[in-house]
């Protein structure tokens, strides 16, 4: 009887089972980050300015009747998460056990100009969970998961629900401060480089061109998006607001700027844009800076590619004819929409910069 071989199936098929186990009470890594934020503790530990008993987070929640045993609970599970530090009691057994923030949870905290709090609530709402019930629906019959439960595309139904539209905007404001943050930090030159006005396409409520404007003065800022995006949009200086429709027409300048736009849209939708951003700017110096993922589906399982991979499938959930990309498919895009030129700048992100010319 070979022992080695039968010992090597059985560690196989425990290592099997334990990753599916993992996966399936992955649920819980989620929900228990979102429990927190709504509980406010990273908020809570942030606001003592040192490391804090379980005690003192409970009597910073706002309730009369906190479950002292549950919490506990909670936060032994986000430290053996690596959520949060813990600096056990002392060996005597006298002493609270306390909790202190590390990188992981700094980035929970609310009140901050970077924080990923609000993105943590859009996913984990009700809204975004109950169209994944209706994943392989999608696949058998066509539209997307949340359009088959929510009856509208994730757009369309944002316009008829304000507080989807709030959660949503909220989420997309967050993320660009934090992405935005690294991009100028490692895009120096090529802003430094440009001339003239910017249009962000599909820019929002206008944060990553004010962020733009706000480090490259000698930039006028054009924030390009949907009336009813324009309406809510603050004043910023150095940002004019413009309301128009990308597929349609797009304000003339020599830089335009797209940050996750082009991953909503189907191959023939983003040769539109292209064609529409290639007669906006002039072609002997206008550029399009393309900030999106660039999938490798190489097998390597680097951080950041762990969590680029997982997008494609995000995309199809919630978006009818939203895709993430390769560099092939990327370069094909970009010929058919009038640009024969590219060039990806990677940088310590999920998201890569593609700079792309007509000439």
């Amino acid at each position: 009887m070979n022992t080695q071989c039968g010992n090597d199936q059985d560690n196989d098929a425990l290592i099997g089972k334990a990753q599916i186990a993992r996966y399936l009470f992955g649920t819980f890594d989620a929900m228990a980050i979102r429990c927190c934020i709504e509980l406010g503790i990273p908020d809570i530990i942030n606001n003592h300015n040192r490391p804090t008993t379980l005690s003192e987070i409970a009597t910073g929640i706002n309730s009369s009747s906190v479950n002292l045993d549950g919490l506990g609970r909670l936060m032994k599970f986000l430290v053996h998460r690596k959520m949060f530090d813990e600096i056990p009691q002392k060996d005597d057994g006298e002493g609270e056990t306390v909790y202190s923030l590390n990188h992981y949870s700094n980035w929970l905290v609310s009140h901050t100009n970077v924080t990923m709090a609000p993105l943590v609530m859009f996913f984990t709402d009700p809204f975004m969970l109950s169209p994944l019930r209706n994943l392989s629906r999608s696949i058998k019959e066509g539209d997307s998961a949340f359009k088959i439960t929510h009856g509208d595309d994730i757009f369309d139904f944002s316009l008829i629900n304000s507080e989807f539209n709030k959660m949503f905007n909220e989420a997309m404001a967050c993320t660009t401060k934090f992405t935005l943050d690294v991009i100028i930090s490692n895009y120096k030159n090529g802003f430094l480089g440009m001339k003239g006005s910017v249009v962000d396409v599909g820019g929002g409520t206008g944060v990553a061109i004010s962020e733009i404007v706000k480090a490259y003065p000698h930039l006028k800022g054009i924030n390009f998006d949907l009336p009813q995006v324009i309406s809510n949009a603050p004043k910023y200086d150095g940002v004019t607001h413009v309301a128009g429709d990308m597929f349609k027409v797009i304000p003339p300048a020599e830089t335009i700027f797209m940050k996750w736009i082009l991953h909503n849209w189907s191959n023939d939708d983003c040769v539109k844009i292209l064609k529409n951003c290639r007669k906006a700017i002039p072609t002997d110096i206008g550029k399009v800076i393309i900030v999106e993922i660039v999938q490798q589906y190489s097998g390597q399982h680097d951080l950041l590619n762990d969590v680029r991979v997982p997008f494609d499938l995000t995309m199809f959930a919630y978006f009818s004819r939203g895709r993430e990309r390769t560099e092939g498919e990327w370069k094909k895009l970009l010929e058919e929409g009038g640009f024969q030129r590219y060039k990806i700048i990677y940088i310590p992100e999920i998201v890569s910069i593609i700079e792309a010319f007509p000439i």
